[in-house]
């Protein structure tokens, strides 16, 4: 019974994993085309018609508008192959018209799968007439049915969600603005790239497709500053890094700038308590700071090389500094000297492990 339930959270994950592995390079397109656009022609950029800035905002306007859509297709292609596409475009182009957005696009994508496979298998017509099944039969029956489940179950009650979470964010404000952006870096940084980060990953993809970009911003130097904050410690105080630390943070150093975190696990598997715990600690300051001070992110990815298309790009970086200081200095205050049994024991289990040859890739 367990394995059974496993193995359907695991190809649930799987299939949304997908969708979202589809979506990021749109949201990265069109996110990074309109702070192009706001940069060039201004905050105002939207009433300057028939100029090359407001062009360029339209275009990532118009290509945020596909986000829904397209996750919602990928989805229902990673359950169902090739025939759920076009269902799932048109299921997530109506998600998108009734403001069901980013949750009622990955419902949808599930539900035009499921019905797809269900079609396929419950439907059966003469040989002679299997032809129309992928042309025909399955994209018409399968629009029709989740269209319809759209509008009549599924829609309202996420539309109201939606609504309902949106107004919350707006009206936050001073102290319940700092502690939801304190609640969303320690999960952003707590298991370093594990299932804590990712849902705090999908519910910031999901603000930003509906406009608002603090979460964004908070995702960002809750990435960033574990392999930051852990390279400041060490410097700080280098006696209590083994050698195989050191060489982990050649990795961990490059990937924190692209905003990969995954790389000071191997420093974290060591200490875990302490390195989790410092990394919390500064991530939550920062991501409080950067709630309340107004700082907002238009793309989810690209790490400090797209900063300066933030809105107040110099209050992420100090907020930024901050948590990676507290961090640093929280982690020395706690972390054990080494000794020579530490360090023999790295020895003995990574004599074969070399960083130097590591190749990384920025997706």
């Amino acid at each position: 019974m367990h394995t059974k339930a496993n193995n359907t959270a695991s190809a649930i994950k799987g299939h949304l994993l997908t969708g979202i592995s589809y979506m990021i390079p749109l949201i990265v397109a069109s996110g990074l085309c309109i702070a192009l656009g706001q940069i060039l022609g201004g905050m105002n950029v939207s009433e300057a018609e028939g100029t090359i800035p407001y062009m360029i905002n339209q275009i990532g306007g118009w290509g945020m508008g596909l986000v829904v859509p397209v996750i919602c297709a990928a989805i229902a292609y990673s359950i169902s192959d090739r025939p759920g596409i076009v269902p799932g475009l048109i299921v997530g182009f109506i998600c998108a018209q009734i403001n069901a957005g980013f949750i009622g696009g990955m419902l949808g994508g599930f539900l035009v799968g499921y019905v797809v496979i269900g079609i396929k298998y419950y439907v059966k017509l003469p040989k002679s007439m299997q032809g129309l099944m992928p042309i025909l039969v399955i994209p018409f029956f399968t629009t029709l049915i989740c269209g319809l489940c759209i509008f009549l179950i599924i829609g309202q009650p996420i539309v109201w969600l939606q609504d309902s979470l949106t107004d919350m964010l707006e009206s936050m404000q001073g102290g319940s603005k700092f502690m939801l952006g304190a609640i969303l870096g320690m999960m952003a940084t707590f298991d370093f790239g594990g299932p804590v980060n990712k849902t705090m990953s999908l519910f910031a993809d999901g603000m930003l497709v509906q406009g608002i970009y603090g979460p964004e911003a908070v995702k960002f130097v809750g990435s960033i500053i574990p392999p930051l904050g852990i390279t400041l410690s060490y410097f700080i105080t280098k006696n209590k890094y083994t050698q195989s630390e050191k060489e982990a943070l050649k990795a961990a150093f490059p990937m924190g700038i692209c905003m990969i975190t995954e790389g000071v696990i191997p420093i974290a598997a060591r200490d875990l308590i302490r390195v989790v715990t410092s990394c919390v600690i500064g991530s939550a300051i920062a991501g409080g700071l950067i709630m309340i001070w107004g700082v907002e992110a238009p793309v989810p990815h690209g790490g400090l090389f797209v900063v300066p298309l933030f809105t107040h790009p110099w209050l992420f970086c100090l907020s930024l500094i901050i948590g990676s200081v507290i961090c640093g200095v929280a982690l020395s205050l706690m972390k054990k000297p080494v000794t020579e049994a530490d360090e023999d024991f790295d020895d003995t289990e990574d004599d074969n492990v070399s960083y130097d040859d590591i190749v990384f890739k920025v997706e």
